[in-house]
């Protein structure tokens, strides 16, 4: 018990206790004592306390121990003395009351295995001399490095390649008198960071890390004597570690440029997408507005006209009812015209029905009309269509347009030629299909150049054709009459 109230209890073991206020400490050497048995503990008139042990005398100042207990310590300083410093014996005895004892001039006296000792505290003169701090080798994955030779500032330095670790730090303390009683500090600090708190190893004499991230460092390694006088200045070493390359700044400026890219192109590439579903839903509101003005239309002029031409008739057949050879003759006009117009409204239904928006409906609805009108004018009819079309399928726009030339030429085929035979043939090739109209009749003489485009009919012929971005052409058959060819470019499945 001190004359603090603290009772100091020395352990065969489990190494010094300290007791005070119902609170215990446990120094060992993992705090910084030589040794973990403690045979006797005495105070000094200088504030140290004396610690016999089973590996010579400590010296340790009370207040380190005191502010270790407080928390404000991580480890203590302690020094020993064997038989380098006179000790007859580097391990001391116990086993009587006191073991140890002081005089009244302070001097302290020690039992050994090899005899009693005695130490006047007040004439231990200290080493003051810091020992000099050396990086006795660098290691990299277990490869020595070279250091590159001192700076100007004094400070070697090393670079380890990305990758490549653990980084092993050797050093040492240049203390001839007492090399095993030097203890070490260090710590690795990043270059332009706070540094960072000191590493206590004591006689440890390496640091390892097993990863560092990229960049600057600065290693600081520091030692103290035998009596606890450090070397603060100690010694330096410059680490650099090498990136991969995809954790340099080039590359994360390139992969941000990237990513930006990325970003934009989806950016445009929705923004495009949406802009041609628009433009797509636009063109299909206007082609439906066209296909709808157009239907209007061709009722109004073919339906409408005939029905009007009807009405005229029948009152024209009430006006001559007493007449029966008038009569007879508005009759047979209305039937006539009731007829075409019956084949006209065919023709618009057909045009409208989706279901014939295929190649293999448009060339049956041609041949089918070209049969019945040139049968009725008793023209011979052959036709030389492929057995078998591919599926492929024709906008209204391009159907229609196509029927209206076709048979706008056998129209004039019956009506202008004067032809006995009539032919159909469809060729296919790779970019649509090519439908001729051919007959045996006077031919095209007069109907070439301004000629045949003052004729409303051809002209109109062509300009269907020129619509569906397809070719109108007309000239002599090869054994006379006329051949009418119309080119319709289509997408072949």
């Amino acid at each position: 018990m001190d004359d603090q109230d603290v009772l100091w209890v020395g352990t065969l073991g489990d190494g010094l206790i300290r007791w005070r206020d119902g609170q215990a400490t446990q120094y060992g050497r993992q705090n910084g004592l030589i040794a973990n048995s403690i045979d006797y503990v005495i105070e000094d008139n200088e504030g140290f306390l004396w610690i016999g042990s089973s590996a010579g005398l400590m010296r340790v100042l009370k207040k380190d121990l005191n502010d270790f207990a407080d928390g404000a310590l991580s480890s203590v300083f302690c020094r020993g003395y064997d038989k380098r410093d006179g000790l007859p014996s580097a391990e001391c005895t116990f086993g009587s009351q006191p073991a140890a004892g002081k005089a009244r001039d302070g001097t302290l006296w020690f039992p050994t295995h090899s005899g009693l000792v005695y130490v006047n505290p007040a004439e231990i003169h200290p080493n003051t001399n810091p020992p000099p701090v050396v990086i006795e080798q660098v290691l990299v994955d277990g490869q020595e490095q070279n250091t590159n030779g001192p700076h100007a500032a004094g400070v070697s330095s090393v670079t380890v390649a990305a990758g490549k670790e653990p980084l092993e730090i050797q050093y040492t303390s240049l203390n001839l008198g007492a090399a095993d009683r030097a203890r070490f500090q260090y710590r690795l600090s990043p270059l332009g960071r706070p540094e960072n708190k000191w590493t206590d190893a004591g006689a440890r004499r390496f640091a390892r890390y097993e990863a560092l991230s990229p960049g600057l460092y600065r290693f600081q390694v520091k030692a103290c004597n035998e009596d606890g006088v450090w070397n603060q200045a100690g010694a330096v070493l410059a680490v650099t570690i090498l990136p991969f390359f995809w954790q340099t700044n080039s590359f994360r400026v390139l992969a941000g440029i990237v990513l930006l890219g990325l970003v934009a192109a989806i950016v445009y590439y929705v923004s495009t997408q949406k802009l041609q579903r628009q433009v797509a839903t636009l063109r299909q509101q206007q082609a439906l507005e066209t296909e709808r003005a157009r239907i209007a239309r061709d009722i109004h002029d073919q339906v409408g006209a005939s029905l009007t031409q009807l009405a005229l008739l029948g009152e024209m057949v009430e006006a001559d009812k007493e007449d029966p050879l008038e009569a007879e003759s508005h009759a047979r006009q209305i039937s006539q015209t009731a007829r075409e117009t019956t084949r006209a409204l065919d023709e618009i239904v057909w045009t409208v029905n989706p279901s014939n928006d295929t190649l293999d409906g448009l060339v049956n609805y041609i041949c089918k009309h070209a049969q019945d009108y040139l049968a009725v004018a008793g023209v011979r009819y052959r036709l030389d269509v492929p057995a078998e079309l591919p599926k492929t399928v024709i906008s209204p726009e391009t159907r229609h347009n196509v029927f209206l030339a076709a048979k706008e030429a056998v129209t004039n085929i019956v009506k202008h030629s004067g032809a006995t035979e009539a032919a159909i043939r469809l060729a296919l090739n790779a970019e649509g299909f090519v439908l001729e109209i051919q007959d045996n009749g006077r031919g095209p003489a007069g109907l070439t150049g301004k000629a045949a485009e003052s004729r409303n009919g051809l002209r109109n012929m062509r300009k269907r054709m020129e619509d569906v971005g397809g070719r109108f052409s007309i000239g002599p058959a090869p054994q006379g009459g006329t051949v009418v060819g119309l080119t319709v470019p289509l997408v072949m499945k």
